[in-house]
């Protein structure tokens, strides 16, 4: 074990996350060869093979699977021995950010708070989906994250927030476009995209949760996407609907966003990070989300709201 080198475990790290060894020498800024060599020597080194490989096929094997939480946990702790002896020269702290997509507003708010209490912090944030979030953060790649936290394994902490009123996209010139409001009933007789499943399955399950809630279970459009603007492109095109919260503040050509009613949902977001993480800029994070939760009323609206309709239509939590 002596010679196992830190560059190895990084190069396996990535080849077992991309599982694609062009790709995966790519994100390493070295040729195919040199990375496939590395990761040969230290299976070498280890005596047991960690990957199957094939022409056109790459996959962990069972001891490859158990090696790789073993090794991101090193390489997370050699970041984190990092940041500490850079801390100690003066370096400017940083802070690993998760975010699910620029065009939702909460986070950035929530940041912008943060970096004026600590102007000096360095703030880098990371797109990815919910499930990568959990995993990044696991593994101390990131330190905090956003989003629903219903399917939050037990070592990550969350704070809910938001609740954030569920509308729909539609094209311009739709039969919903002259209502105010669209009934979530109404859906059922269109096609409704969904996110990437591995990507977002809590907020597909949300959805799918909301259409059942309604008497029907929704017709799925049959495509995918990685990104709300793609969503917002097939929707322009009349291919589909999308439900987006009333967070997703971004323009969108050729789109009308409604809200959903009858019964009126709102999507719960929280602020998610590694159990146990008692430091000072995580905590100004969920600081700043609860201030902000507060002073904008992100909980109370739809609280008011269900007391108005009453508990027929009472938000979810």
């Amino acid at each position: 074990m002596a010679s196992v080198e830190l560059r190895q475990l990084r190069y396996f790290v990535t080849l077992s996350e991309e599982l694609h060894f062009g790709r995966a020498a790519a994100r390493e800024h070295i040729v195919q060869s040199a990375l496939s060599q590395q990761v040969q020597r230290l299976e070498r080194e280890l005596g047991v093979r960690l990957l199957e490989r094939s022409t056109h096929h790459v996959a962990l094997t069972t001891a490859g699977a158990l090696f790789l939480v073993e090794a991101r946990q090193i390489l997370a702790q050699v970041d984190r021995a990092a940041q500490v002896a850079r801390s100690a020269v003066g370096a400017s702290p940083t802070l690993r950010v998760g975010i699910i997509d620029p065009s939702y507003d909460s986070m950035p708010q929530i940041l912008h708070e943060v970096q004026a209490r600590f102007p000096d912090l360095v703030i880098h944030q990371v797109e990815a989906g919910v499930p990568e979030q959990y995993q990044q953060l696991v593994d101390g790649r990131l330190d905090v994250g956003i989003g629903r936290a219903s399917l939050a394994p037990a070592a990550i902490a969350s704070h809910l927030f938001r609740h954030d009123p569920l509308g729909v996209l539609i094209p311009r010139g739709h039969r919903f476009a002259d209502l105010e409001a669209v009934p979530v009933a109404a859906l059922a007789q269109e096609p409704l995209l969904l996110a990437e499943e591995a990507q977002a399955p809590e907020f597909n399950q949300f959805t799918v949760e909301m259409c059942r809630a309604a008497g029907f279970t929704p017709a799925v459009y049959a495509g995918t996407v990685e990104s709300i603007r793609a969503a917002a492109d097939l929707v322009a095109q009349g291919r589909c609907l999308y439900c987006v919260p009333s967070s997703c503040l971004t323009a969108m050509a050729g789109t009308i966003w409604r809200p959903l009613t009858q019964p009126a949902s709102y999507y719960p977001w929280s602020v998610l990070w590694r159990a146990g993480d008692d430091s000072d800029h995580v905590a100004a994070i969920v600081g700043c989300a609860r201030a902000m939760s507060q002073r904008l009323g992100w909980l109370a609206t739809a609280d008011r709201a269900a007391e108005r309709r009453g508990p027929l239509e009472a938000p979810r939590r």
